[in-house]
């Protein structure tokens, strides 16, 4: 499939082709109307312009033309007497186009009846109900009648893991799941087997799909054949109410959607964002939502005797008081660690909080090192969606098919589609493109920063090449040296400034680094505030969502403040319930940069605090008085600021993340998730 843009027409969009060159118009008749459309397009894509509605069931606009469904069948002119699938067919100067004619209308129903003459008609219990394209299709372009024997085919249903739930009785050949595993998630592990009317869709294995993007083939299904399995006989769609969020599952921030009802989420489903998740989402966004309930703190805790006692809010505060007034000196004794889902109000307050105090504060719990003198030097510059675009792709240390399951369809469109060129600096993993693995030594960055070795020149004469770093290459202790190596390989042979191409862009793992970043929540590295506190120099701990460091102390006071009952709490000597993203209106800031807003979908559970709201406790306490919300202070973003040093790298990078599906506190806590990792639905890198 040749690469594809996005044309913008009158305030439409339609996906182009690029590899028919320069775009040109031409004029057209639709039901009788002339327009001008561009060259190069679809019939369909042509209708869809002027707002013609033509049914279909097999094309989609993000995936390859298969023609197999016919209901978007119209009348060509000139060309032969019949009815032409709209999908398979480009425009040409002066075509005239009749969708709504005798003959169309007569076509469409024998489609329609072809279509529904083995299907089971069980709407009733169906979850697809309300939301099905063939329950729409069939009310408006079908004839309401069959002439076929009542006798319908059944087919076996089909194990595709504990996701994706398969009625195939119901299917209707499309292939939209088949081209998706194919194209876009890059694992071809659905196909369609035997011919006619033996025909049927199914894992080649019979076995769970190992896809960590197999939950969009239930967006894409048209029909009820696939489905939610934890979905499952919950609701019907019109009983849900629907709110637009952000997910916080990983520092893309896909755009979704959350279903919920009676203060419950039932579903999440993707929202459309072209410059970030475009309409996909990882299946760890879309079914980890049943951790949210799960394991939930919804009240105070405080330790006495060596026990955590359930006790009130007011009492809590109280003993946090008391622990606090005894510091004798609460800049150098006590300090705040963020964790990697806190959002920008709460690193802002934290941040603000701190620096009123003298005290230490950190984000970093995995220990990584970076240059925070410019914003640049920690953000995906050059913007997701600009991904496609790479003619050479350098990734070092990370695994972008585990870390960033949705910015990882870029990478592979780059691959297969633009042909880009990719290159592995790390351990080797197991992605969904072809690729070229340099090693997993840190020796390699120096031999292409000092021009030596072999992939230099191709970078050099690359037009848009991009440099992307993971979060595992510089949590060692190295880890800064790495990050000023990798940002000067950037500026010396990455970077395109007659495009304003930056070359550098960092890949992080976790929702709430940047935005910490970006309030200055990195002043001290959180290895060294661990180290104070294990030699005793600091007495008191306030750790907001902190849930993946052993905070094992012999005279420290940890507060903890978060959601869920994770490894955390297990150090706690006093406990604050948190809301989950669900349940606030909060921002977070992804991976390239951009802030984007969660919106609370349900109430507050039980007795759960705001986060940013624990800290403005704090600041009004023990800083003496309220300062209101503080926006982010963020770093200058004039370009890469690094410490121009050229240091012999030793060792080897590893990758740290082993399980795509666990990850937060929200998804430990998913039985859904619990159930992929038991199934084996995800292999390990």
């Amino acid at each position: 499939m040749s690469q594809e843009h996005v044309f913008s027409f009158e305030n439409k969009s339609v996906v182009l082709d690029k590899s028919l060159g320069e775009q040109k118009a031409v004029n057209i008749t639709i039901n009788g109307k002339v327009v001008q459309v561009p060259n190069g397009i679809t019939v369909i894509q042509a209708c869809e312009l002027f707002n013609v509605e033509i049914p279909r069931f097999c094309y989609h606009d993000r995936l390859k033309v298969a023609g197999n469904c016919r209901m978007c069948l119209v009348e060509i002119q000139p060309g032969p007497p019949k009815p032409q699938a709209s999908c398979a067919i480009n425009v040409a100067e002066g075509m005239v186009i009749k969708t709504d004619s005798a003959m169309v209308k007569k076509a469409r129903e024998g489609v329609m009846e072809f279509l529904l003459a083995n299907h089971p008609l069980d709407c009733p219990i169906c979850d697809q109900g309300g939301e099905c394209d063939l329950q729409d299709q069939a009310f408006k372009y079908g004839s309401g009648t069959s002439r076929f024997e009542p006798e319908k085919r059944a087919v076996e249903d089909k194990n595709m893991g504990p996701l994706v739930k398969t009625q195939m009785t119901r299917c209707v050949h499309c292939t939209r799941c088949v081209r998706f595993m194919e194209d876009i998630a890059g694992t071809s592990e659905i196909g369609a087997f035997n011919r006619g009317n033996d025909v049927e869709v199914a894992t080649y294995l019979n076995r769970g799909i190992k896809s960590e993007l197999s939950g969009n083939i239930i967006d894409l299904c048209p029909v009820g054949a696939l489905t939610s399995k934890p979905f499952a006989f919950k609701a019907r769609n019109w009983e849900m109410q629907k709110t637009y969020s952000v997910d916080i599952m990983d520092a893309v921030g896909s755009n979704i959607c959350i279903h919920h009802k009676a203060n419950e989420v039932l579903r999440i489903s993707p929202s459309i964002n072209e410059d970030i998740n475009e309409e996909w989402i990882s299946d760890k966004t879309r079914f980890a939502y049943d951790g949210l309930a799960l394991q939930r703190l919804d009240s105070f805790y405080v330790k006495s005797f060596g026990k955590l006692a359930k006790t009130s809010k007011n009492d809590c505060f109280e003993a946090i008081k008391k622990q606090f007034n005894l510091l004798q000196n609460p800049s150098e004794q006590f300090a705040i660690l963020l964790g990697d889902v806190v959002d920008n109000q709460t690193a802002s307050q934290a941040v603000n909080f701190a620096k009123q105090i003298g005290c230490q504060i950190a984000c970093n719990q995995d220990g990584a090192n970076i240059n925070t003198a410019s914003r640049a030097n920690y953000i995906f510059n050059d913007g997701l969606a600009a991904i496609e675009e790479a003619d050479v792709i350098l990734l070092v240390g990370t695994n972008p098919r585990l870390e960033a399951a949705v910015a990882n369809i870029r990478i592979r469109k780059a691959a297969v589609e633009n042909k880009a060129q990719i290159f592995v600096v790390g351990q080797k993993c197991d992605l969904n493109y072809p690729f070229t693995h340099l090693g997993d030594e840190k020796s390699i960055l120096g031999e292409i920063l000092n021009g030596s070795h072999a992939i230099c020149e191709q970078i050099k004469s690359a037009k848009k090449p991009m440099l992307i770093i993971g979060q595992d290459a510089i949590n060692d202790e190295d880890g800064l040296e790495i990050h000023n190596t990798s940002m000067q390989i950037a500026d010396k042979l990455f970077a395109r400034p007659q495009i304003n191409h930056v070359g550098f862009n960092m890949l992080h793992k976790v929702a709430g680094r940047v935005g910490s970043l970006d309030a200055g929540a990195n002043q001290n590295t959180y290895k060294q505030i661990i180290s104070l506190a294990k030699s005793g120099k600091i007495k008191m701990l306030l750790c907001l969502g902190v849930d993946e460091t052993e905070l094992k102390f012999d005279d420290v006071f940890v507060v903890y403040a978060g959601s869920h009952g994770d490894f955390g709490v297990n150090f706690a000597n006093a406990i604050i319930p948190a809301t989950t993203y669900t349940e606030k209106s909060a921002q977070y800031t992804n991976t390239q940069g951009l802030i984007q807003c969660t919106m609370q979908a349900i109430a507050t559970l039980g007795e759960a605090m705001d986060e940013a709201e624990i800290v403005k406790y704090f600041k009004q306490t023990f800083a003496g008085k309220n300062t209101g919300a503080n926006t982010s202070n963020l770093c200058n973003n004039d370009g890469l600021k690094y410490q121009a040093i050229i240091v012999a790298l030793k060792g080897k990078f590893t990758l740290k993340m082993k399980s795509f599906y666990q990850t937060c506190a929200i998804s430990r806590s998913s039985a859904t998730m619990a159930k992929c990792i038991q199934e084996g639905n995800r292999p390990l890198p």
